[in-house]
């Protein structure tokens, strides 16, 4: 009998963030936390599992693409990165499972057994990256990835890390951009290389400046790294803008890109966001890209629950590749069921053509600059344009409190940022 794919269920599941990352993420990624599961079961009997962040994966499951594997083996679809990363996922699973396999086999030749992972946060103060450090190292972690914001001291962030890290653990800085330009981001990068945990610096000014980049590059001593393909490869190679790069996406594309980082000899950070799943997915590409040497970003630290039977485990900043058929882990059915999502919800977002999403908490952020100046707006974002780099700078929080007070602030802010005073 030729295998099949007979069915494909989706199933969104809301997984709850850590104490601390409920915190920092309603400010940010708050969304995050919602998970569509492929659950993908053939003819034979066969069942994979997949993965996809609603709100941030390369690329969500479709009725179209969920239409398109049925009846058809999944050997024929499954380096099909238009079908969405779970449903991706889960037909290298039962091919895996089909050929008593790891999915790496499927991918290329082994080089590692064990990949480098980081414990990653969002823009917080440096007293919630104190705490997310001491969280990294006590589950194993030796790097931290987080992102560098203008509405924060940089340096005093640095700082409070340092106090609660021990020697070689490594703080990886992502700007995306927002240190500006070359001009005024060298000052800023010069002082943070004085550091020893600061080990890198991703996108530190918009990478499409690329005189810029390559001026940061040579007067850093601290590798620079940028998302793939912008600038083109060839110009990256060229015009020595960077050292080593971030590679997401699909199987398809992430191997592409790995292939053509190993011929320049770069190395790559690996960014699969999601859960263990993904997590897990990330392991198996990780082990036979060569150049996949830099931690790998998957975001898995956000959970309270990886939805597996055995929750993934950190030694020395890198987790075992699974070696069973497949992705080689089992799924937690029980906490799935815990953290799905009531199917009537689901349909009411259907019937509105939208993915099913949480609500977000208002919030106003003030940004306080050491001269009492301050912005005041509804969200922020890298490129807001405010002042670059400046010491003592603080953000504040005002989350919907229903006071009069906060309705009024929220109306001021309707059209843009304001600019006041703050004391």
């Amino acid at each position: 009998m030729s295998l099949k794919v007979a069915s494909v269920d989706r199933i969104v599941v809301d997984v709850p963030y850590t104490a601390r990352q409920q915190v920092i993420a309603e400010r940010t990624v708050y969304n995050w936390s919602i998970l569509e599961l492929c659950k993908v079961t053939t003819n034979t009997g066969i069942v994979g599992w997949g993965e996809t962040v609603l709100h941030y994966t390369y690329a969500r499951v479709t009725d179209e693409a969920v239409q398109r594997v049925i009846g058809r083996s999944p050997a024929d679809l499954m380096q099909d990165d238009t079908l969405g990363a779970g449903l991706q996922m889960a037909l290298y699973d039962v091919v895996g499972k089909a050929l008593d396999v790891p999915c790496y086999k499927l991918m290329g030749a082994k080089c590692r057994d064990w990949v480098p992972i980081s414990w990653w946060s969002n823009e917080g103060s440096p007293e919630e990256w104190a705490g997310e450090a001491q969280d990294a190292v006590r589950n194993g972690y030796t790097s931290f990835k987080v992102k560098q914001r203008p509405w924060w001291d940089i340096m005093a962030q640095v700082k409070a890390v340092r106090e609660v890290v021990p020697a070689g653990f490594k703080l990886d800085l992502d700007s995306n951009g927002s240190l500006q330009n070359a001009a005024a981001a060298m000052p800023v990068l010069q002082r943070l290389q004085e550091f020893d945990l600061v080990a890198m610096f991703e996108s530190p000014i918009p990478q499409s400046d690329i005189m810029g980049n390559r001026q940061i590059r040579q007067a850093i001593c601290r590798p620079i790294a940028m998302h793939f393909g912008e600038p083109p490869y060839l110009t990256a190679i060229r015009e020595e803008v960077c050292d080593g790069f971030v590679v997401g996406g699909g199987a398809s594309q992430v191997l592409r890109e790995g292939t053509l980082a190993a011929e320049a000899n770069m190395p790559f950070w690996l960014q699969v966001v999601g859960n263990g799943l993904s997590t897990t997915w990330a392991s198996h590409l990780g082990a036979v890209l060569t150049q996949a040497t830099w931690p790998a970003i998957t975001c898995l630290n956000l959970y309270t629950d990886h939805l597996l039977t055995e929750p993934i485990d950190v030694l020395g900043g890198h987790h075992k590749v699974p070696q069973g058929p497949g992705l080689g882990v089992e799924m937690d059915e029980a906490a799935i069921e815990k953290h799905r999502v009531p199917f009537e919800l689901i349909e009411a977002c259907e019937e509105r053509g939208e993915p099913y999403n949480k609500s977000r908490s208002r919030i106003i952020r003030t940004i306080k600059y050491p001269d009492t100046s301050c912005v005041i707006t509804r969200n922020v974002n890298p490129r807001m344009g405010l002042i670059p780099y400046t010491p003592g700078v603080r953000a504040e929080a005002w989350t919907d409190d229903g006071t009069g007070d906060f309705e009024a602030m929220w109306q001021r802010t309707e059209d843009g940022p304001i600019r006041d005073r703050w004391v």
